[in-house]
């Protein structure tokens, strides 16, 4: 039988554009060709997509890395590079995807989102074929790739139930759910016997049917991670309507008012919202009462709680007292609920982020050798595909700082016109909104 795993923590990555490529036009007989260089191809998506096979994180519970294909480079002749292809990632429905760190939503595979782009690849490059003009009829640079998106994420699965059982160990839910369903849970009388969320469908003559969930037993201390039942909180949160199945008559010495108390407040620690969701209260094994207390007991329930709007209902799994009653209201209730199943909005957007640690880059000044030394991965690369000795190579390098906010933190550490600026190799004179001719712009001399 496979785990259950309702929770796992993993690394995806897109997949890398492919750079622009830098060639001319060489043949026989054809004078000036001119650059052919191609475009890169797109880097592969990251997909989620919703499996109705699967109720399970189980293929993930090993974490692991799961990367989109890099976009191919772009080639002579005007040759563009094959797009890198899309990674499709399979979850159950009702998983959840956060942010690793910040614990933000990106999206909740549920309701219509069957399928959904989480990282997109990066944007392939411009081959040189682009930059050709009337004045520049042989530009000697390209564009880089764009770089992956890469982000940790956890992987949440919430099950989707109309309605959820809460109750203590061994007061009869897996019972009960096999009772009321087509669910065919373990059922045995020791703590936890329920490892994972059961599902069971409801179906009714002449009434709507519904889906209800038996959380895993909680004990007090749930919300803050005692026993089992902080694992399985979070399956209650989809769930419309609750019912408290509660032991009656008292066969392991617990009062039963206690244990709902108990319940709603590790339900309130957890998540204050879902104490608000509508509750019914399933005392059951009243078989086990003697005649004589079962209407002082039940009565006793009723007078604490029916107050506060919520139903009451003796129940028995062993005899089946009260049960089709009790799934007829729940019904009933469920009819006159307007809002939809829970649906948890995006809260973190992975297209704002930088695009990986290529991206980032570093301003410093040299007091020693009076310049500004500025150094990055992209920057590196993109000094390897611009001609700068050229005046349409350097204005191009120079909007490239500028889009990429160098030419602002230049600025922030007070640079003034005509100090220099050193990036690996190369070192040139600044001027920031001034056409600077190639000659200002000097390749240091190997030592």
């Amino acid at each position: 039988m496979p785990v259950f795993v309702d929770k796992a923590k993993i690394f995806i990555s897109s997949g890398k554009g492919g750079d622009g490529h830098i060639s001319f036009r060489r043949e026989k007989f054809v004078n000036n060709g001119g650059p052919d260089g191609g475009d890169g191809g797109k880097g592969g998506d990251i997909i989620f997509k919703v499996d109705e096979g699967i109720n399970t994180l189980a293929d993930f519970h090993y974490g692991g890395k799961y990367k989109a294909e890099n976009g191919q480079d772009g080639n002579k002749r005007r040759c563009h590079g094959k797009n890198g292809q899309d990674l499709v990632i399979k979850v159950p429905e009702g998983t959840v995807i956060k942010e690793a760190n910040s614990g933000q939503v990106i999206a909740d595979m549920s309701g219509d989102n069957k399928e959904m782009v989480i990282l997109k690849g990066g944007r392939g490059g411009n081959g040189n074929m682009h930059y050709a003009t009337s004045t520049m009829q042989a530009p000697k640079y390209a564009q880089p790739g764009q770089p992956a998106l890469e982000l940790e994420v956890l992987l949440e699965l919430k099950v989707i139930a109309d309605v959820g059982l809460v109750g203590f160990p061994n007061v009869g839910k897996s019972t009960f759910l096999s009772k009321i369903s087509n669910a065919k849970p373990k059922i045995a009388n020791y703590h936890f016997t329920t490892l994972s969320p059961m599902l069971g469908v409801v179906d009714l003559k002449d009434a709507r049917g519904f889906v209800v969930a038996d959380i895993p037993g909680l004990i007090e201390g749930a919300s803050e991670g005692l026993g089992l039942g902080h694992e399985f909180l979070r399956h209650i949160e989809r769930t419309r309507v609750m019912i408290h199945v509660v032991d009656a008559a008292s066969t392991e010495g617990r009062d039963p008012i206690e244990d709902i108390e108990a319940i709603n407040n590790e339900l309130k620690t957890y998540n204050a919202d879902i104490t608000q969701k509508p509750q019914v209260i399933a005392a059951n094994k009243i078989d086990m009462l003697p005649e004589g207390e079962q209407a002082e007991i039940i009565q006793k329930i009723r007078d604490r709680y029916e107050p506060l709007g919520v139903k009451v209902f003796a129940t028995s799994t062993l005899t089946g007292q009260g049960i089709q009653e009790l799934l007829y209201y729940i019904s009933k209730v469920l009819s006159e609920i307007n809002e939809k199943p829970v649906v948890f909005d995006q809260e973190f957007f992975p297209e704002t982020m930088a695009r990986t640690a290529d991206d980032a880059f570093t301003v410093e000044y040299d007091p020693e050798e009076k310049e500004y030394v500025v150094e990055g991965p992209k920057i590196e690369k993109m000094l390897g595909y611009t001609n700068l000795e050229s005046e349409k190579g350097f204005a191009f390098f120079q909007k490239f700082m500028a889009d990429n906010g160098i030419l602002d933190e230049l600025e922030k550490l007070h640079i003034q016109e005509g100090d220099t600026v050193r990036m690996y190799g190369f070192s040139f004179e600044y001027y920031r909104n001034a056409d600077t001719a190639p000659g200002d712009f000097e390749e240091d001399e190997e030592e």
